[in-house]
């Protein structure tokens, strides 16, 4: 009865509709947006504080095709969905109408309620130093065993007491198995851990020090990781007459400020204003200053004065815009004026990974009809075009710009029928408006490695220590960029396993390409299905050492590979080298499938995404502060890969300190024949040898 009742966060049950205040709000439940839009920081989940923007629920009963018969999902519907413990920045209201959701999970069903079950009850990881260190107690049982019964018959033999007999022998047992060991054991660690702490790793699972020190392969998330967080506009190649002109530099110009390219990166992102300042996507941010025009956005008095959605506009700035009026006819000048060149940003459908893309609905004020314009990876852009608008060297252009190591990203244009009003704009589905598009270019987009990546990956080639790169980014960006921070060894060869899923009757296949080959001719040279895993794993060790290979894939194929190549997993394992376009879930079964070829796998991401892999992982470090390291055993302050070679260099000093304590607190106690000496010759050999390996042995070789 549109009463509104105070209760605490604790007594919410799914069903109850909910009011998000204006000034924001920390989610104390899963909840789904039925009225109004949310600004919110999802950092707490995704490890990237980037503002997201929640719309709400499109309406049932309203006639849109395909959603009356379709059943809400938190997944499916994460763009209407405000998540446990993420923080809404900023609402936005219309015609006096409240922000409202309603609750859909609570407790530990929420997205944070699994993450935190997830770090308080985490998969056991089976580490073989403490499965020796089992066997090795059971052999010092035995030990034990001979010599209690050694010492029995001595004592006998000697005519020794029977109270001492009983006391001597059951020393013995005690010296040799010493209830002390395991406190014992736990002190490399904690010096480890200290010593962690000073170069600024955090620890919270100290269990995992001593795993570190057997890592023999490591993998690095690539944005943010390998290479620097944002990204630097390097130019745009337009289409015309579907051919590509000239890459140019600067888009800020006289001469393409009303042009369609333009248009699109004025009007495709989501960024918003908060507080005055312009925030979201980074990517978005970097086009959108580039252009240099502004963003305006209805403030809150307007849009409770409106039934509808009043538009964000976007316009250049004057000095951009071409004189239209004849110099001197002041009272023409003066006519003019009203008519800015702004453009409506109507409707938007944010930002898919799973569909890599996104568009908008835009309008030029006092035009009739009105434009779809969309961005996004340039094969599903070029997918979603007219044929006749995309050039015919496309893929060699884009293949081109991938192999130097440039992230590229497409955009179309659509005009709109005339027949499409406000109204019908609001309740369109996405299909309906991405198709039939003409293809308008590509925006070139420069990732620069970080300064110390290359020296740090070679320190760990040295040491014979494995490098895997496992990115969502496109295939030939990563290879390049493998290439480029010395992952790939310049007279290396990769080769490219595309894994075919069964369609149309047609079983599963594998077609495996050297990636040079693509970029050098239209059909790129295959190469014998069977021959190249079996020939790498039977090669005699010299001729690797002459040419190594490295097998690149991508998530759709690693899928495909792992339900119906089985067998040849454990080959791919042995030599693939990057994994891209790779979704969360993908990276997990990636770090799974390393485990199981009995690799020693660390994980070094920044946070985002990587989650469920950072916990997989024998050793996870989180590069990034936010609260989804969390779910990491290690956390970086310092926000480069240079703290892998330290942390493997303090699990092998804490692991050497391990072994000796088991083996030295045992036997040299059990070979003295006094008790209190050997404890002080135990204790100080531990020490030598603790202090000798920190020295020492303070390189990774």
């Amino acid at each position: 009865n549109s009463e509104i009742e105070e209760i605490f966060s604790t007594d919410l049950v799914p069903g109850d509709v909910m009011v998000i205040p204006l000034n924001g709000t920390i989610m104390p439940c899963d909840a789904v947006l039925i009225n109004g839009t949310c600004i919110v920081n999802e950092s707490m989940l995704t490890g990237e504080s980037v503002p997201v923007t929640k719309t709400n629920l499109p309406n049932p009963s309203v006639d849109v095709k395909g959603i009356g018969d379709e059943l809400y999902n938190p997944e499916t519907h994460k763009r209407h969905t405000l998540f446990c413990g993420t923080t809404v920045i900023q609402t936005r209201f219309y015609t006096g109408e409240l922000v409202k959701a309603i609750v859909v999970r609570t407790g530990f069903s929420t997205s944070k309620g699994q993450l935190v079950r997830s770090i308080l009850y985490p998969k056991p990881t089976d580490f073989k130093l403490y499965r020796d260190a089992y066997l090795f107690l059971l052999c010092l049982v035995a030990v034990a065993g001979i010599g209690f019964i050694y010492t029995i018959i001595n004592s006998i033999l000697n005519e020794v007491q029977v109270g001492v007999i009983i006391i001597e022998s059951l020393d013995i047992i005690t010296i040799t198995v010493p209830p002390a060991l395991p406190a014992a054991m736990t002190a490399g660690i904690v010096y480890a851990q200290r010593r962690l702490k000073k170069i600024g790793i955090f620890c919270i699972s100290p269990q995992r020090i001593n795993i570190c020190g057997q890592l023999n392969l490591v993998c690095f998330d690539k944005t943010g990781t390998l290479t620097e967080d944002g990204l630097d506009l390097w130019g745009i190649q337009r289409v015309e007459n579907a051919r590509f002109l000239s890459p140019e530099e600067n888009v800020c110009n006289e001469m393409l400020v009303k042009s369609q390219f333009v248009a699109c990166l004025a009007t495709c992102h989501s960024l918003t204003k908060i507080e005055g300042v312009l925030s979201g996507d980074p990517l978005d941010l970097k086009m959108f200053e580039a252009i240099g025009w502004i963003l305006e956005e209805a403030t809150e008095e307007e849009t409770a004065l409106h039934n509808r959605i009043m538009p964000t506009v976007v316009r250049p700035p004057k000095q951009l815009l071409p004189e239209s009026t004849p110099a001197g006819n002041q009272e023409m000048e003066l006519f003019e004026l009203p008519a800015i060149y702004e453009i409506g940003i109507v409707r938007q459908f944010p930002f898919s990974s799973a569909l890599q893309r996104m568009s908008v609905v835009a309008r030029v004020l006092g035009d009739k009809k009105m434009d779809a314009y969309m961005k996004g990876a340039p094969e599903v852009i070029a997918s979603l075009c007219k044929p006749e608008t995309v050039p015919v060297d496309f893929q060699n252009v884009l293949e081109d710009f991938t192999k130097q190591g440039f992230r590229v990203i497409a955009l179309a244009h659509r005009k709109l029928e005339s027949k499409l009003t406000w109204h019908k704009v609001q309740n369109i589905s996405r299909d309906a408006i991405e198709n039939n598009m003409d293809f308008m270019g590509l925006i070139i987009m420069q990732n620069k490695l970080k300064q110390e990546t290359p020296a740090v990956l070679e320190d760990l080639h040295k040491a014979n220590i494995r490098t895997v790169m496992v990115t969502g980014d496109n295939m030939l960006t990563a290879v390049s960029v493998a290439r480029d921070c010395g992952m790939i060894l310049p007279q290396d060869k990769v080769i490219i396993a595309e894994a075919l899923p069964p369609k149309d009757g047609k079983v599963a296949k594998i077609n495996w390409h050297y990636a040079d080959s693509l970029t050098q001719c239209s059909h790129p040279s295959a190469i014998a299905s069977e021959a190249i895993p079996v020939k790498l794993v039977h090669d005699s060790l010299e001729d690797l050492q002459m040419t190594r290979y490295h097998f690149a894939m991508n998530g759709k194929s690693f899928s495909v590979i792992l339900e119906h190549f089985q067998d040849l997993v454990p080959k791919l394992m042995l030599h693939g080298t990057v994994f891209a376009r790779m979704a969360p879930d993908q990276k997990t079964q990636l770090i799974e499938a390393l485990q199981n070829v009995d690799y020693f796998v660390g994980m070094c991401g920044d946070g985002a995404n990587d989650c469920g892999a950072l916990k997989r992982a024998h050793g996870g470090i989180s590069l990034s502060e936010l609260e989804a390291s969390v779910a990491s055993p290690f956390t970086s302050k310092t926000p480069s890969i240079s703290c892998v070679p330290n942390l493997i260099r303090e699990g092998r000093a804490a692991l050497i300190t391990s072994f000796c304590e088991l083996a030295l607190f045992s036997i040299v106690t059990y070979s003295l024949d006094h008790f209190i000496i050997s404890i002080l010759i135990s204790n100080m050999l531990m020490l030598f040898f603790s202090d000798f390996h920190n020295c020492a042995f303070y390189s990774l070789v």
